[in-house]
């Protein structure tokens, strides 16, 4: 057993206090993923801040139509939420993928939004890992790679993003919010996770101390969206692809289009060259070929992982192909 301090925190101020008191500190929500880190020995903070009692565990609307997501909101509540539901079901079916449901009772917004890596190599403190220990190598490079990214990685990390949620996120345009020592502030939720590059030890643009207080998304006229994920068996398991989408229309044509793609790099893969493809364009199965074929164009597989590519394509298309209005004769 590593002993740590332990501190319950009651405000969002006296949680950054506390972290900002203690070096090493981690905060803690649901736990269900630090805490199997710490099992591992992957994590060994030297304290924990547990932030699950403070009031940020409400979904409401702002006055502007947009709907923000406290920190706090577990994933089930989310899932089932009737706004969410209606307004944004990519998000609700994202998370209704992720985990099991005794997990998704316990998990959080914001630590979804904070897991990390589920790469065995990171997870086994006895393989190289340059994510967990910058400087050792990259162990899943030359060997078991069959789940890592095509898209964006470095020599240095080929790890992906496990999270369903952040996807839907990413694709929904939603933003970040955050809270430290500086204050407020809040970053682009496609923007939030970073590619590894040089740096793969660090997931997010979050600042040391910060914590996540919410997610907000956007008002706007209502757009059809959707979620799908392939993954090796029907539950409990993290995507192989998955695609979120989402797409209006005005006149017969696309004047509003988000897509990413999961699980095919370090962080949800916001698919830009196939949404500036579609925007203006007629909602045609050869239209959608095109634009998803351009941002796979980019993709670089590694030797056991190249049918990462046909599978999201195929997903992208039929989730594109759902949310476009039927065509009449």
């Amino acid at each position: 057993m590593k002993p740590f301090t332990y501190v319950r925190a009651d405000s969002v101020e006296e949680a950054t206090d506390a972290f900002a008191a203690h070096p090493g500190a981690r905060y803690l929500g649901g736990g269900t993923n630090l805490v199997d880190l710490m099992k591992l020995g992957v994590e060994a903070p030297a304290a924990l801040v547990d932030v699950h009692r403070l009031p940020l565990d409400t979904v409401e609307e702002l006055p502007d139509g947009a709907l923000r997501i406290g920190a706090m909101v577990r994933n089930s509540d989310l899932a089932a939420h009737p706004t969410v539901r209606d307004r944004y079901p990519a998000l609700s079916q994202a998370v209704l993928a992720g985990a099991s449901g005794q997990l998704r009772n316990a998990a959080t917004t914001g630590g979804n939004l904070l897991q990390r890596t589920r790469c065995p190599y990171f997870q086994d403190v006895s393989k190289p890992c340059n994510k967990r220990e910058p400087g050792t190598g990259c162990g899943a490079l030359e060997g078991v790679h069959r789940d890592h990214a095509v898209l964006g990685y470095s020599q240095q990390c080929i790890a992906t993003n496990p999270s369903d949620m952040a996807v839907a996120l990413a694709a929904l345009d939603a933003r970040v919010e955050l809270y430290g020592t500086e204050g407020a502030r809040s970053v682009a939720a496609a923007d939030f996770h970073r590619l590894p590059g040089d740096h793969p030890e660090r997931d997010t643009e979050i600042r040391p101390g910060e914590l996540i207080t919410g997610v907000v998304l956007p008002a706007g006229p209502a757009s059809a969206s959707a979620y799908r994920k392939a993954r090796d068996r029907a539950s409990y398991a993290f995507a192989l692809a998955s695609v979120a989408a989402v797409l209006h229309m005005t006149d017969g044509v696309v004047d509003r289009v988000g897509i990413a793609f999961g699980a095919l790099a370090h962080r949800p893969w916001r698919a830009r060259r196939a949404e500036e493809a579609l925007l203006g364009a007629a909602p045609t199965a050869a239209a959608f070929e095109h634009a998803v074929d351009l941002e796979l164009a980019a993709a670089r597989p590694l030797r056991d992982n190249a049918y990462k590519v046909p599978l999201a394509r195929r997903l992208a298309l039929d989730v594109l192909g759902r949310l476009a209005p039927p065509v009449t004769t």
